[in-house]
């Protein structure tokens, strides 16, 4: 899409070359490297199929290795990227291409610090910008550029920075310039209350080719649905965390100015008079986070709220999906991890949402503590998108075994977190079991049952999606090297989107699990073999769905 550029390639390469002569002296170093390899066995049967990696490449591989030092107030680094037909980029496509994926250099004063090159960094909570990366789905939208912070004291702080948003190994042409001034004020004779405050604001200005391709879209739209592009768009957040002993309170209200994106729920008309579901709009944005959290003796508890409208934010209006992110917007649900009820998880919606979370956590003895945690999420318009009510109590038995267990229900709105038309909201009850046994301590096994029952869809005369779920995982660890697990997701009860016999009939379809994780010193390699359904896979808050996935996996994360 974009041009590619030689100044990442020759900074860091004059990186590399100054890296020896920076070890000779007195100073940090310090560095990671992580590589994951695919081998994509075909399986027609879970839809693992039609894509170059099935049908012809068999293999694809990402890798990352970063340096850095620093010595005396100035610190510089550089991380090499790899990508060999990767399934990270686009999960239904292949992507190959290497290069400096990020380099910097910065030089910090008394007060005064200065960075160049690949930074990450945000705003507030990030509603109105935030800088960083999410390898898992292959999310890394540094601003490549120039930031200054300056501390005017122990209370006042501030920073500007200026520059393009990376994409891939070159950058966008839309210039990203931004400023935020943060403080620090305590009150009392102890001083036990405390307030944080800050403003930022941001703009992005759009580049004449962007602007092109946004005037060719629009300048087809007729009668009132006609708008003119903005090259610019003005954001701005006023944020304040207050404190006092065991209770904080955060809230951040942000404003965006009209600016042109997608909304795939707005009806267009066309010149013949027909009508057409999803097109640009002009609009301006808000949106308003809140949390408030106390903790106390044995009692921990955690409220939020986010009511947000046309707060879409890209780099270029015209990208849709992950790609051009300029801010982040937190997520109102929990972020679970049992594969069950992580199944179906609510991508954040920045057109039209307004969402609640309350989380609870009470500890009734040194041995057993229970969590609760609601979450409701709806549009604008009241529709709901997704409900969530989750149970969890977790006993402990000297420091011999530890048993969780808990339940699930929820409601998700699959029609418009997958863009399936025409479905009814999933519901579904997951109860679960999770029971650690230490034979000593270097041995252990642990054991989960989870199980989803869905509810019927009438109209279809079956489950939802693909019906109930049983899954069962057994982990035996063998510190300080070994783990072992081996896992099972078995679809025993199939509904509407599963696989079907010649004759119309369901198959019952297993989706295995085996891996051998070794450890030694600050490195760890992992072998999976791996049978994965079609699902959302989040990461920190950010959802895609992904195709099902057969094959073996390999990995290497290693620190030094």
């Amino acid at each position: 899409m974009y041009k590619n550029t030689i100044i990442a390639p020759l900074v860091g390469c004059l990186i590399f070359a100054l890296m020896p002569i920076l070890l000779c002296s007195q100073g940090n170093f310090s560095g990671g490297f992580q590589s994951n390899a695919n081998f994509f066995l075909r399986d027609s049967l879970i839809g693992a199929d039609n894509i170059p990696q099935y049908d012809y490449q068999l293999f694809g591989a990402e890798a990352w290795l970063d340096l850095n030092y620093s010595q005396n107030g100035y610190s510089a680094g550089v991380r090499f990227d790899l990508f060999n037909n990767s399934n990270l980029l686009d999960p239904n496509n292949s992507y190959s291409g290497q290069g400096i994926g990020r380099w910097f250099i910065s030089k910090e004063m008394e007060k005064l610090g200065i960075t160049v090159g690949y930074i990450y960094d945000q705003i507030g909570s990030g509603v109105i910008f935030r800088a960083f990366e999410e390898r898992p789905l292959l999310i890394d939208n540094a601003l490549v550029g120039a930031r200054v912070r300056y501390r005017f004291n122990e209370n006042l702080n501030a920073k500007v920075f200026t520059g393009r948003q990376r994409d891939l190994f070159s950058t966008t042409k839309s210039i990203v310039k931004g400023a935020a001034i943060e403080g620090f004020m305590s009150f009392g004779e102890e001083s036990r209350m405390h307030i944080a405050p800050g403003i930022g604001f941001l703009n992005r200005t759009l580049d004449d080719e962007t602007m092109n391709k946004v005037i060719g879209i629009v300048k087809s739209y007729i009668g009132n649905e006609r708008i003119i592009p903005e090259y610019n768009v003005n954001l701005a957040s006023i944020y304040n965390t207050l404190s006092y002993k065991g209770f904080t309170w955060y809230l951040e209200a942000a404003y965006k100015s009209p600016d042109i994106f997608f909304d795939p729920t707005a009806i267009q008309t066309e010149i013949t008079g027909t009508e057409s579901l999803g097109k640009y709009v002009k609009e301006n944005g808000t949106l308003i986070y809140t949390s408030v959290s106390f903790g106390k003796n044995k009692l921990g508890l955690t409220l939020e709220a986010k009511r947000t409208e046309n707060f879409n934010l890209r780099v270029d209006p015209t990208l849709q999906r992950t790609f051009g992110l300029l801010n982040f917007l937190p997520p109102m649900n929990r972020q679970n991890t049992y594969r069950l009820t992580s199944r179906y998880s609510p991508a954040t919606q920045d057109l039209s949402e307004l969402g609640f979370q309350g989380d609870l956590k009470y500890r009734f003895s040194k041995s057993f503590n229970i969590l609760l945690n609601v979450s409701n999420i709806a549009d604008l318009d009241s529709e709901l998108l997704y409900r969530e009510l989750y149970f969890e109590t977790l006993y402990k038995h000297k420091r011999t075994w530890q048993l969780i267990t808990g339940i699930q229900l929820q409601e998700y709105n699959q029609e418009i977190y997958e863009v399936k038309p025409e479905v009814p909201n999933i519901q579904s009850i997951v109860p679960f079991v999770d029971f650690l046994y230490k034979f000593n301590r270097k041995k252990s096994i642990r054991t989960e049952i989870q199980y989803m029952n869905v509810q019927e869809d009438i109209k279809a005369d079956s489950k939802q999606d693909f019906g109930d779920w049983v899954f069962a995982l057994v982990e035996l660890n063998m510190a300080p090297h070994w783990s072992f697990v081996l896992s099972d997701m078995y679809n025993i009860v199939p509904g509407k989107s599963s696989p079907t016999e010649n004759d119309g009939s369901k198959i019952l379809l297993h989706y295995p699990r085996a891996d051998i994780f070794y450890t030694h010193d600050s490195n760890r390699f992992g072998l999976s073999y791996v049978k994965q359904v079609e699902g959302i896979v989040c990461t920190g808050g950010i959802c895609r769905l992904e195709p099902a996935f057969s094959g073996v996996k390999f990995s290497i994360n290693s620190t030094f």
